[in-house]
């Protein structure tokens, strides 16, 4: 056994907390992980789809059993070669493609599905489930953190020590917010309805021949359907799982507790379903309308911050820079950062802590911040609001240079991202 250069505690067990994980244990770390939820998740009910870049697909291999690696995430996920963009006549029900990039390679995933792989990989007795973090504090000497923890079944507090907080809690991090109480998100001004339609059992589904007539590249592309005004996303998960976003612009709603879903009622999901009708293809409703049990997420962001790092406590992930989906970064940025963060602390032990953090957040800042406001620029556009230079994108006028501007692939730093350091 190698000595170990530190301990580190992790709040928050999603991807990017076990991402973080798999980075730190390979930096030599020791690590303890606090995850509100009482068990590993088995389900997605509000992760659903999301896709892999190249250079993520990379790192997870790497943290997975060498002789395994490109067979499980290759069982785990489906290939996205095609990022295509069109525009949906809402009267005429017909499409037509405004930018369209086949050199796209990207991966997809179900969220679960990827947890597990990433979760399974790691010892079990690191994580404990059904903590819910309470605060934390920093030792006069700045050498040390503690973290206090609520026991979900007890009720009981607890307290874990380690040299290093690293904040995975999301979007809405209350670590974050100990140091910045007074930042807000910034809502989108939309809404995003989700579901994954579950087709694995129907082997003769008429829903899936009917989605592959008319989505000819369904199982390897990334569609974007843009409306008046809205726009939808949709791509095939394993085994015949169809997964959708549907992005409408609304006021603010006003959510309860510590999440950006809503609870929906069958009256608001039946109103969708009609507008659904008014806007998409016959093909694209009938997967909305067949869909069990959709959800409504509140689209946020923030302006970059100015700073991810405090003496002992790192920001990574959706804590560190909260996203509008558009761009698909949330998950690939997590896996970055936890792979950047583990290059940074492997170089040294706990002494030279300070300048591992400052450099990950030196490496990660300047480049992250480009995404967000990249990714805020994409919705805008694809939902019809006003920009930056006070211009509204409608492709029923745009010029072909504009289209391009909806394709993933001129995201900042889409083909060259720094990760060794």
């Amino acid at each position: 056994m190698r000595e170990s250069k530190g301990r580190a505690v992790v709040v928050g067990g999603s991807i990017a907390g076990v991402s973080a994980v798999h980075s730190l244990l390979s930096a030599g770390w020791e690590v303890v992980v606090l995850e509100k939820t009482t068990a590993p998740p088995t389900g997605s009910p509000t992760g659903a789809g999301l896709g892999l870049d190249p250079l993520s697909q990379s790192i997870i291999k790497s943290w997975l059993p060498h002789q395994q690696s490109d067979l499980l995430l290759n069982t785990h996920t489906l290939p996205l070669t095609i990022d295509q963009n069109q525009a949906t006549d809402a009267e005429k029900k017909i499409s037509r493609v405004l930018a369209r990039d086949e050199s796209f390679n990207f991966r997809a995933a179900y969220w679960s599905d990827l947890h597990n792989l990433l979760y399974n990989a790691l010892p079990p007795d690191i994580f404990y489930w059904g903590h819910v973090y309470q605060s934390f504090s920093v030792s006069d000497d700045k050498n040390t953190v503690k973290v206090q923890s609520k026991v979900v079944q007890t009720g009981n507090v607890v307290e874990f020590e380690g040299d290093l907080l690293v904040a995975a809690d999301g979007c809405l991090s209350s670590i974050r917010q100990a140091f910045l109480p007074d930042l807000k998100l910034r809502y989108s001004g939309y809404c995003a309805w989700r579901g994954v339609l579950d087709l694995s059992s129907d082997e003769k589904s008429d829903i899936f021949a009917g989605l592959q007539n008319v989505y000819q590249d369904l199982g390897k592309c990334l569609y974007f359907d843009l409306g008046s005004g809205t726009h939808s996303v949709f791509y095939e998960l394993l085994n015949k799982k169809i997964n959708w976003i549907w992005y409408v612009n609304q006021p603010e709603p006003q959510l309860k507790g510590n999440s950006v879903t809503m609870k929906v009622s069958n009256d608001m999901i039946k109103k969708m379903q009609e507008e659904a009708e008014k806007t998409w293809v016959p093909e694209l409703v009938r997967v909305i309308k067949e869909t069990k049990e959709p959800f409504l997420n509140v689209i946020y962001d923030c302006d970059p911050l100015q700073q991810i790092v405090w003496d002992r406590v790192v920001l990574i992930g959706d804590a560190a820079h909260p996203t509008t989906p558009h761009g698909v970064r949330s998950t690939n940025m997590s896996i970055l950062d936890a792979a950047v963060l583990g290059q940074c602390l492997m170089k040294s032990g706990v002494e030279k802590l300070g300048v591992c953090l400052e450099e990950y957040q030196s490496i990660r800042m300047p480049l992250t911040s480009k995404q967000v406001l990249h990714s805020r620029k994409m919705g805008r556009m694809k939902q019809g609001l006003v920009l930056a230079d006070g211009k509204v994108f409608d492709p029923k006028t745009a010029t072909p240079q504009e289209y391009k501007d909806l394709q993933q692939k001129y995201m900042p730093g889409f083909s060259d991202l720094p990760y060794r350091v």
